[in-house]
């Protein structure tokens, strides 16, 4: 096979971060797929198989985010060729960290990057929220668009190609918990309420608001606190996660600054006060879900500011 013409990577992310519900979402370092691509002479795009392995890769590639996001850039672009891409996940689909999101951003940047950068990544709007539809059934941005620029970002729900990328004021240090633990994103929405409270739905919109300005003003201790207090999303999902009280507890009794699920699970993340607190909090969070007979991923993260990344590139 000849040289690839690119390797790119896309950040996984958390969304939501306590009463941000599918308006807020944070890039994470360090983890996320990688998309190898080459360019083809037939047109569109298409997978090659994985090495490594993907048992979670859709048999179709119609049904893939990474082809479709792919496919948006090159009918954008108007080039003669195609492509075919290789992925490499690094992120298991429905743990609550943007898995189909970073695939769609991954492709989307592949395909940019063989064409030569037609391309800013404002332009790349589009394409990465048809990709995330094709596993979500909806244009949800707040994912892929924190996976696609990096950084925190609040999204429209109802025009998700309206969003604006948000300052953070200090390095975020972050512990993630991954349970394994299945949880379907279509059964988290169709529990949740068609009505709530008024009280609630203020009570959201005030948290958030300080939610905003204390990450923009590096106050990461009342963010942490602002995660926990969503009372409308998270009270509901949290039953389908059988360690997030034990797991929850157990961050705040490590210190952490708060702790709140990602999305709808089953990923925990904790505010943290630096690398090697995290790592503390992540250990303590394992250990908690452990106890109760569910194994678990820890990892200690930063926030993303780059979002997609060109790792190498061979173009002719």
């Amino acid at each position: 096979m000849p040289p690839s013409t690119a390797l790119v990577t896309a950040p996984a992310s958390l969304s939501n971060l306590g009463p941000g519900f599918d308006a807020l979402g944070l890039a994470l370092e360090g983890l996320g797929d990688t998309i190898e691509v080459w360019k083809d002479e037939r047109p569109g795009a298409r997978l090659i198989p994985n090495d490594t392995g993907a048992p979670w890769a859709p048999p179709d590639d119609r049904q893939n985010t990474a082809v479709i996001a792919a496919e948006h850039v090159l009918q954008q672009a108007g080039v003669d060729f195609g492509l075919r891409l290789r992925i490499r996940k690094g992120l298991t689909p429905g743990s609550g960290l943007g898995s189909s999101a970073a695939s769609a951003v991954a492709g989307a940047w592949a395909a940019n990057v063989a064409c030569e950068l037609p391309f800013t990544k404002a332009e790349l709007v589009e394409a990465v929220l048809e990709g995330e539809a094709v596993a979500s059934g909806a244009r949800h941005g707040d994912n892929v668009l924190p996976s696609l620029f990096g950084g925190l970002v609040l999204v429209s729900p109802s025009e998700p190609a309206r969003y604006r990328r948000l300052r953070l004021g200090t390095t975020l240090h972050v512990a993630l918990l991954v349970p394994q633990v299945e949880v379907l994103t279509k059964t988290a929405r169709a529990m949740l309420p068609e009505k709530v409270p008024l009280r609630d739905a203020v009570s959201n919109a005030a948290q958030l608001a300080f939610l905003l300005d204390a990450l923009a003003h590096g106050d990461v201790e009342t963010a942490g606190q602002c995660i926990m207090t969503d009372r409308l999303v998270e009270p509901v999902r949290a039953t389908l996660v059988p360690c997030y009280a034990a797991a929850r507890q157990a961050a705040l009794d490590a210190d952490a600054f708060g702790a709140a699920l990602s999305g709808s699970g089953p990923t925990i993340f904790a505010f943290c006060a630096s690398h090697a607190h995290a790592e503390k909090v992540a250990r303590a969070m394992r250990a908690a879900s452990e106890a109760m007979g569910i194994a678990a991923k820890a990892h200690a993260v930063e926030a993303c500011n780059q979002g997609a990344t060109t790792l190498a590139e061979t173009l002719e």
